[in-house]
């Protein structure tokens, strides 16, 4: 096959959005020195680390794909639930091994869903959504004979991870493992927007009509990306349950999914560490509001959300122009240097 010349300069965007920008890899180097540096913090920094792959996967339907969901808990109380049965009943012993199962279940459940969830508007997917999570949480209710019902999964005990770590009473070994697994389904995310694949979802979402005219299967993509979305939002409940060798009915409930959109609002949509850094404000704020106020504290988070509605993040993301301006000229000092 012969690259034409505007096959050349495709392939040179893909490679360019897929390079590292200097700045991500001070945010990881930053995220994995928490393990030393605050020793103290790792119950907290274990929260925020699923909370951060729950909301990269609602930002890979939502910022990506523009799929608005009120019940993403949904897949993240499937997730959860799976891996504690599976810890409980000692089928599955290993806490890796059945984080990919429950993973895998999720994305099942993410699936069948799907065809449901992609019908109609924004509005009728909204409601649809909310419908799952609801549903799902009523069949974990009346079945309380498998999951506890309204008291919950106790009784869960968790083996060593890879048969060598054990869950210890710091939370040191629980953050490695979840600040892992984070890292590691982000490398995988990363991929998936910066390919092919990840472009025609943009398309999809600037103009669902026009792809579908220069030959994008438009369901079948969403149908994808969904169910990807669904297996993250179940790993990251599996990473939840894991940790804290329980599960409950609340792992469904509107509550999660309204906070996880308020995560992404405060961090922002459709470039992947909005979710992270979402995760980042939302904890430290909650914790420490809770603290200072314990019965106002979501007065503050949601001022929070007015003043980002009222100043407008492009003025936020101004702020740190000169920092990101920096970075760039890094970055392309590099490029320079490895294209030499």
């Amino acid at each position: 096959m012969i690259k034409t010349p505007t096959s050349f300069s495709v392939t040179r965007s893909l490679i360019g959005r897929s390079h590292w920008h200097p700045l991500e890899i001070v945010f990881w180097v930053a995220a994995f020195s928490t393990i030393w540096l605050f020793p103290t913090k790792y119950l907290i920094l274990t929260e925020i680390a699923w909370l951060a792959l729950f909301a990269l996967s609602l930002d890979l339907i939502l910022g990506y794909a523009g799929i608005v969901s009120l019940g993403h808990a949904a897949f993240f109380g499937v997730g959860a639930y799976t891996a504690a049965l599976l810890a409980k009943h000692e089928i599955i012993n290993e806490p890796v091994l059945a984080l990919i199962v429950a993973g895998l279940v999720a994305s099942a459940v993410g699936f069948v869903t799907s065809f449901l969830v992609l019908r109609g508007t924004d509005l009728t997917r909204i409601m649809v959504t909310l419908g799952v999570a609801l549903v799902l949480r009523e069949l974990a209710n009346q079945n309380g004979w498998l999951t506890g019902g309204a008291d919950g999964l106790q009784g869960v005990t968790m083996q060593p991870i890879l048969g060598r770590f054990r869950f210890d009473m710091f939370g040191h070994n629980g953050y490695v493992y979840c600040l892992t697994v984070l890292f590691v389904l982000f490398l995988l995310a990363r991929r998936i927007v910066n390919s092919p694949f990840g472009l025609s979802l943009q398309s999809i979402k600037n103009n669902p009509l026009r792809a579908s005219a220069i030959g994008i299967n438009v369901n079948l993509r969403l149908v994808a990306i969904y169910t990807i979305a669904a297996g993250y939002a179940g790993i990251a409940g599996a990473l939840l349950a894991q940790t804290q060798a329980f599960a409950s009915l609340a792992y469904f409930d509107f509550e999660r999914s309204a906070d996880l959109l308020m995560v992404l609002v405060i961090g922002g949509t459709g470039y992947l560490y909005g979710g992270l850094i979402g995760a980042i404000v939302f904890k430290f704020m909650q914790d420490y509001l809770s603290v200072w106020t314990p019965q106002y504290w979501p007065f503050w988070i949601g001022l929070l959300l007015v003043l980002i509605v009222l100043v407008g993040r492009e003025r936020i993301t101004g702020w740190t122009r000169p920092i990101r301006e920096l970075a760039s000229k890094l970055d392309w000092r590099a490029a320079r240097k490895d294209g030499a």
